[in-house]
């Protein structure tokens, strides 16, 4: 390895040495990337693998990135705890890096970027964006295959650099700064990802292999296996005659079932073992559910919908987005803040990228959600808070508020009413004798 080819300063030195990377390749161990590869064959040579793949990498891919201000011009926090309660970050719209990412480059949206970034993620357990820069500043984004990508470590700075290898063997250095490494931890090895294929890729073979055996019995002429007996050595040309012979009658599904006529004594043994003996359904069935119960994902969102009705299929979607959709897109959000958004240097910091959930909550609870800020908010106003901070601890949106009239003038929130006057002396009243003069003078 040239000596010239990472040049970087780190500020932060590892107190240990992380060693280097273990080498050799095994099922059971992911040292080695081109073992990737073979996880990217199981996705297309397995139904129920591609369904639960393809299905978390979409939904993921649909989540809608924004940009904000991390921190608050006004010093405003978030006081709601029961939900998400009011944003009060402030949405950047114009930034070079949201650029990039809704276009990552000429051939690829920002959902195809995500969709086969979260595939190599749930196949490999790592995925690798290379980032295309134009002085120094970000201008594209390449995902590429995990199997290409090595690790060089560094015992003093944990990493020193990657490489990455084209279909020609040559190897390109790529330093920390110009990567974007996602990856799932790896207890056995810090370097590289932990593939979710691994723990049930023996199932996956089998799930093939019962596949293949179906596929060859109906090729077989659709019977059961079986042996030719004879008692006497045959030459070669008598071998070959007899199996070509056996082979043009009775091979296919075409001439199943036919009557096989042998030669020279020769006698048909059954195989003991038939088709309802290997009982493949159950097979198949089972390995389908152990890929299930790997990515954690329920059957209604697959489609599968033998024991679904609305109450547990509304539930299943909601556990779909809760615990697997939302953790994905938290990761992703972790290391665009951790790993991108520092290569943009100083118009990088105070900023940061966060998601909108791809799956919204049901019309029920919005409703309901709504209607118990609105009840909050009537009680924080009538006890006498200000109505515009009432809002925002509510987490409504700021409004104005139109005095209505009423037959009773109202009064202001807390208002005491002032304490009586003291009583004023009675104005004198006309006497007796007074009327009675009045009287006479009319």
């Amino acid at each position: 390895m040239p000596k010239s080819a990472f040049k970087r300063k780190i500020k932060n030195n590892t107190p240990v040495s992380y060693g280097g990377i273990a080498t050799g390749i095994s099922l059971f161990t992911n040292n080695d990337a081109r073992i990737n590869d073979l996880y990217i064959a199981a996705y297309a040579n397995s139904p129920s693998l591609f369904s639960n793949v393809n299905l978390l990498a979409e939904t993921t891919s649909f989540a809608d990135w924004r940009l904000y201000r991390s921190v608050s011009i006004d010093g405003r926090v978030r006081y709601t705890t029961g939900d998400l309660g009011s944003d009060m970050r402030t949405e950047v719209v114009q930034h070079q890096a949201l650029k990039v990412l809704q276009s990552p480059n000429p051939f690829m949206t920002q959902m195809d970027l995500f969709e086969i970034s979260q595939t190599y993620l749930d196949l490999c357990g790592e995925s690798w964006w290379v980032i295309t820069k134009n002085n120094n500043i970000p201008v594209g984004i390449w995902p590429v295959r995990p199997s290409r990508m090595t690790v060089v470590p560094d015992p003093a700075n944990y990493i020193k650099g990657y490489y990455y290898t084209d279909d020609n063997g040559d190897k390109t250095a790529l330093l920390p700064e110009d990567v974007v490494y996602v990856k799932y931890n790896n207890p056995s090895d810090y370097y590289r990802g932990h593939s979710p294929v691994k723990s049930v890729l023996t199932d996956i073979e089998a799930s093939k292999w019962a596949a293949e055996w179906n596929r060859n019995f109906f090729i077989n002429s659709a019977n059961p296996g079986g042996i030719i007996q004879i008692d006497k050595r045959l030459s070669d040309d008598e071998w070959n005659e007899m199996i070509n012979r056996f082979r043009e009658s009775n091979r296919g599904v075409s001439r199943a079932h036919r009557v096989a006529t042998l030669e020279q004594g020769a006698t048909w043994i059954p195989n003991g073992t038939n088709q309802k003996d290997m009982d493949f359904v159950n097979l198949r069935v089972q390995s389908r559910d152990f890929i299930h119960e790997n990515y954690r994902t329920n059957k209604v969102m697959l489609g599968i919908s033998d024991d679904v009705n609305r109450a547990n299929a509304q539930t299943g979607q909601e556990v779909f987005s809760a615990w697997q959709i939302i953790p994905r897109l938290t990761r992703w959000r972790n290391s665009l803040n951790a790993q991108f958004l520092p290569m943009f240097g100083v118009t990088g910091q105070g900023v940061e990228f966060d998601f909108e959930p791809p799956i919204p909550s049901s019309r029920e609870e919005a409703n309901a959600e709504l209607v118990s800020k609105a009840n909050a908010l009537q009680k924080l106003v009538d006890s006498g808070m200000n109505p515009h901070d009432a809002l925002e601890i509510v987490g409504l949106p700021d409004a104005e508020f139109v005095e209505q009239a009423a037959q009773t003038p109202a009064l202001p929130p807390g208002w005491i009413p002032a304490p009586p006057a003291p009583d004023a002396p009675e104005a004198p009243t006309a006497t007796q004798s007074d009327q009675n003069d009045e009287g006479n003078t009319q």
